[in-house]
């Protein structure tokens, strides 16, 4: 029998797919049922994420959350002290050091949803997205469907 060290309450979540596929909405929905639950949430995105707004994560839908701009994943771990949620936007721009920080976070008892594109415009893996999936304790892949044919798009 597996018993799981009972002392370990975080996880890791991944939320990925292809562009238009409704990852961000998916981080913004799971990450306001956290807040609504009065549980303590801080986003996170790259800085050269500024398409919609240069602090706030913003769907296509024009759902926002607010969130804070890094440079670096290091940078996480130094403004997550006394959370209890972390969410992460578009982690494909980050180097393969974020897969550390969000072991780190879960082992800390974070709650960690990382959002980001599993694959490039070509259909290879993408940045860190392979890694943090193979570490992930749930993977949700979402799929954006094609405007010309009305099947899944794949990348």
């Amino acid at each position: 029998m597996f018993l799981e060290n009972a002392s370990r309450k975080g996880w890791i979540e991944v939320v990925c797919g292809s562009m238009f596929s409704g990852k961000t909405e998916e981080l913004i929905r799971r990450l306001k049922r956290a807040q609504f639950a009065h549980q303590r949430v801080e986003i996170f995105k790259p800085c050269i994420d500024v398409r919609y707004s240069e602090e706030e994560v913003v769907s296509h839908d024009a759902h926002a959350i607010r969130s804070t701009p890094v440079e670096s994943p290091q940078n996480i771990l130094l403004m997550t002290s006394d959370v209890d949620v972390v969410g992460i936007d578009e982690a494909q721009f980050f180097d393969e050091s974020i897969v550390d920080v969000c072991r780190q976070l879960a082992d800390n008892g974070v709650r960690v949803i990382v959002a980001g594109l599993d694959m490039d415009y070509t259909g290879r893996p993408f940045g860190p997205m392979p890694a943090l999936m193979a570490t992930a304790e749930y993977v949700t892949k979402v799929h954006a469907i094609c405007v010309r044919c009305g099947n899944l798009a794949h990348h």
